[in-house]
């Protein structure tokens, strides 16, 4: 019974470990989806998939506790509104221009890769989550260690635009306050709703952007430079990647996670998204990782060890 409860307890951090390897996986299938698909295109058709995916889905489990399908009662509906226009809606857009802010993507990414410094602000305010020294002292290591990971090699160290620094300081509180909207949406809905719902929002807004972009700034559907089966292949795969795992299957083990063990405690984790794609870029375009970045992973592992620490009562 003991080593049931221990397994059953490692269940959250297996689930966030695997978004965060999803979600890592998902800047290399963007990069792929869009030598075909403009970037707002990109995003409506992955997302039309994922919706209707994760309507399927929902209907054939609706009697499963994570994966059921369940109606939203009407006093719920303004905080899945709120975290349909936090994320993705905002947090897309939002974080799209901070990248353009920087001339050193870095330099964009250190930025964006803060959210563990602001969850416990965040959690504190306005949830009143317990925040303890183990979690202070676990996000600072990782923190560093992330810096360290992300600002080895890198071609300019000048952050310099005060905009963008703004902007990546919205983006990164629209990530939080979304991980807070998921904290406070009642117990009594899976995961699978809450993300479908969510989405289903965020959908709606981004359709009515695309169209008003189509409307005053036509660009067309695929990019006709690609004809070739064999070209279109890797943009076709990567979407279906992109609306599967990363719309779907991450979003859903992020918010059980976060439901689970908290804000502060499953946005740490956010740290180990760097160290994946560094690890994939290793691995499937050996691409070389010198001694410093390896300690930089090595940091990051041992602040997220530390600030799961729970302080005994």
């Amino acid at each position: 019974m003991t080593e049931f409860c221990s397994l059953k307890k490692l269940i959250p951090y297996i689930a966030i470990v695997c978004a965060m390897l999803i979600w890592a996986g998902a800047g290399i299938a963007v990069k792929h989806a869009l030598v075909v698909f403009p970037p707002l295109t990109l995003i409506v058709l992955r997302f039309t998939l994922a919706v209707i995916l994760m309507f399927i889905i929902g209907v054939i489990f609706r009697r499963n506790e994570i994966l059921g399908l369940q109606r939203v009662e009407r006093q719920h509906l303004p905080l899945f509104l709120v975290g349909g226009i936090l994320q993705p809606f905002l947090y897309f857009i939002l974080e799209t221009y901070t990248y353009q802010s920087f001339t050193s993507p870095t330099i964009a990414e250190a930025l964006l890769s803060t959210q563990p410094i602001l969850a416990p602000i965040f959690a504190f305010l306005l949830l009143r989550e317990q925040v303890t020294r183990y979690n202070i002292i676990g996000i600072l290591i990782s923190t560093a260690g992330m810096l360290l990971l992300l600002l080895t090699s890198a071609n300019s160290f000048s952050i310099g635009n005060p905009w963008g620094i703004l902007l990546a300081i919205l983006t990164v509180s629209c990530s939080v306050g979304y991980s807070v909207v998921l904290r406070r949406i009642p117990t009594q809905y899976s995961s699978l709703t809450i993300v479908f719902y969510v989405q289903s929002i965020s959908l709606i807004l981004f359709y009515l952007l695309w169209g008003g972009e189509q409307l005053f700034n036509p660009t067309p559907f695929i990019n006709t430079d690609v004809l070739s089966i064999q070209d279109a292949a890797n943009p076709i795969l990567s979407i279906i990647y992109l609306a599967l795992f990363a719309s779907v299957a991450a979003f859903i083990l992020f918010c059980f996670t976060v439901r689970y063990i908290g804000v502060t405690r499953a946005n740490i984790f956010n740290n180990v998204r760097p160290v994946f794609t560094a690890i994939l870029m290793f691995t499937i375009f050996s691409e070389q990782l010198p001694i410093s970045k390896w300690i930089g992973i090595i940091v990051i592992v041992i602040g997220i060890f530390i600030s799961q620490k729970q302080i005994k009562k």
